[in-house]
């Protein structure tokens, strides 16, 4: 059983780390974590699915030893198919059990390489090629999924892939395919029919983390990074035997897959998963609080668009006091939408921060202690974080002082062994194994962090990262576009939303609705494609040259504001919105209103904290009577 341990600040996590972290975590892979956990009751619940929120009471359920089995019997076929320990096997999946079972019986034989599926066809096939892929395990032809078709559409397009293997379909063994559940029976659930001696930095995963449109970035983590931050999580949790957790981010993402996934597993705990589309289903969330009270979870896992969403669905008379907590993350939550869940639920939030190169957790707020809103939390035990200070060429210069903007670094037992090719590992590293996460932020006095934006110009729509160069190179294809620029656009629900900012050659006469109806055919990924296109005289460069994004962020930022602000109408004769760099904020709106005689500055500054209360950029008002 895992040592129960209380966490309100530093001095906690320096005292944690008293114990070598090799007595801690002792186990040699992912798969005898699980197998650990499953020891402490084989016959307790380890997975309750719902096929969807309206049938919430009917859940297939997965004991531990079935469990255990299946990941033996996924493992062996995988062995039998010619899957060694440096071959991948790629799946594209929903959240289904077998998502699980492929998962982590391939990580007990070889390399597993989660894709999103809801990525289009070619950018699919790019991964796979770059991930080397043998075998593929994919939803078979299913309402509602495209998933079969796009297998189709590229399987003749990667060299290395060898077979198919068919979840919810039949076996075609003509053709290479073979059904999944029926392939699985053929095998022993009670022993491995290989031999292998793994270690614990042999490598467990690869993931996709962006990159441009045939070069996708692949992080590549190890048994022990995805071992310490379930040890970690299950202590920064609290979570243990018999407990559950409710689970609707996707299996393609390391916070579904480690956080709610290898973390409970190890620990004994039972996985709720929220339907095969977890929080896109409508039922689900139209049911959710009433899900909590049937399956009693001590916590889930968010981003901040599924606060708002909860926000507006009546709890009514259900009895929710089993969740202790919920952990937000992967983008920034406004201080109101926080305050606003909060008094809503009486849930508390813990928010944190982490990323796929960190194994997915790296610091989080203690449950135990100090909340400090609008900050990521205090670092997770034996793992490092700090502040650093980089030059206009990007050369580290110093570490930050208390209370000093830079880029946010970490360096640990979770942090990755670098992506796949070697293009992408130029530059990532300080101090040789200090990772640059690209994101900025400072520590406070407390020690704890606090994000104020990006060194990179990743785009997080909704907790999903979006490369903008995945958005600006179909764009740069048409000759009429002579630069372009691609933001995020701060958003009330999706806390960013992709924008593209246009500058037209010469004499081009093309408009932004056809600018818009290329994107949708040439991007590859639907999420990415831009919600608008915004044509300008000239795009902002710096003195060497580079597209200068800030300005751009903060002309998105401006415009979002103004938008919202119409609300005031007539009450104000005046509203000016000016977006720039904040020495603690990293950005900030200042907004200056000119009220309308008679017109009093709490009625507008009311309507303001309303409209803008929920955005993730902060904003400060001054009102002129």
């Amino acid at each position: 059983m895992l040592k129960s341990f209380t966490i309100s600040n530093m001095s906690d996590i320096l005292e944690i780390e008293k114990i070598p972290l090799k007595e801690r975590v002792t186990e040699l892979s992912t798969f005898e974590l699980i197998e650990k956990g499953a020891s402490i009751n084989p016959d307790a619940i380890a997975i309750s699915f719902l096929v969807n929120g309206d049938a919430y009471q009917q859940p297939i359920q997965i004991s531990y030893k079935e469990f255990i089995g299946k990941l033996r019997q996924t493992a062996n076929m995988l062995y039998s198919l010619g899957i060694g320990s440096t071959d991948v096997v790629s799946y594209i999946l929903p959240n289904l059990p077998q998502t699980h079972y492929t998962l982590w019986g391939t990580e007990a034989v070889g390399i597993v390489n989660p894709i999103n599926p809801l990525l289009e066809a070619s950018t699919i096939k790019d991964i796979c090629n770059a991930a080397n892929t043998k075998i593929i395990v994919a939803l078979g032809i299913y309402p509602g999924s495209d998933i079969w078709r796009k297998v189709e559409a590229i399987r003749d397009s990667i060299p290395s892939l060898k077979y198919i293997i068919r979840v919810m379909g039949m076996s075609d063994e003509s053709k290479n395919i073979f059904g999944f559940d029926e392939k699985i029976s053929q095998y022993p659930s009670d022993h491995f029919i290989f031999q292998r001696q793994i270690t614990p930095n042999d490598i467990a995963s690869i993931y996709h983390t962006g990159g441009t449109t045939g070069r996708p970035k692949l992080a590549k983590r190890t048994h022990y990074n995805e071992m310490v931050v379930a040890w970690d999580l299950a202590v920064g949790t609290d979570l243990h035997a018999g407990e559950s957790v409710m689970v609707g981010l996707p299996l393609f993402h390391c916070n579904g897959t480690c956080a709610t996934g290898l973390m409970p597993f190890s620990v004994g705990g039972q996985v709720v998963l929220l339907s095969p589309s977890g929080y896109r289903d409508a039922s689900i969330m139209a049911n959710f609080y009433r899900i909590v009270e049937k399956y009693r979870p001590v916590f889930f896992s968010c981003v901040p668009t599924i606060l708002s969403v909860l926000l507006n669905i009546p709890k009514d008379k259900t009895d929710i006091s089993s969740l202790r907590y919920v952990v937000c993350g992967a983008a920034p939550l406004s201080v109101e939408l926080f305050n606003r869940f909060e008094k809503h639920t009486g849930i508390k939030i813990l928010e944190g921060y982490g990323l796929t190169e960190s194994a997915v957790a790296s610091a989080l707020n203690p449950k135990d202690g100090n909340r400090k809103i609008g900050s990521i939390g205090l670092r997770l035990p034996y793992q490092q974080v700090k502040v650093v200070i980089f030059d206009e060429e990007g050369n580290y210069v110093r570490d930050a002082n208390t209370n000093e903007i830079g880029v946010i670094c970490i360096q640990g037992p979770c942090v990755f062994k670098g992506y796949v090719e070697s293009v992408h590992n130029k530059g990532i590293w300080i101090q040789d194994d200090w990772f640059i996460t690209g994101d900025m932020g400072r520590q406070d006095e407390d020690g704890y962090f606090w994000l104020t934006g990006r060194r990179k110009d990743l785009i997080i729509r909704g907790g999903h990262n979006i490369d903008p160069a995945s958005i600006e190179e179909p764009l740069y294809k048409m000759p009429q576009i002579n630069m372009v620029a691609a933001v995020g656009k701060p958003d009330a629900h999706a806390g960013e939303i992709p924008v593209a900012y246009v500058e037209l050659a010469k004499d081009s006469a093309i408009n932004s609705d056809e600018i818009m109806e290329w994107a949708k055919k040439n991007i590859g990924e639907r999420a990415a494609v831009p919600k608008e296109i915004i044509i300008i005289d000239k795009i902002p460069l710096t003195a060497v040259g580079k597209i200068f994004k800030p300005a751009l962020r903060w002309d998105a930022t401006e415009r979002a504001y103004k938008t919202e602000l119409k609300a005031l109408g007539d009450l104000v004769t005046k509203i000016d919105v000016n977006v720039g760099e904040d020495k603690r904020y990293g950005t900030l709106a200042k907004i200056q209103i000119h009220a309308t005689q008679g017109v009093q500055a709490s009625t507008i500054e009311a309507i303001v904290n309303e409209k803008l209360g929920s955005y993730p950029v902060r904003y400060e008002v001054s009102i002129i009577s």
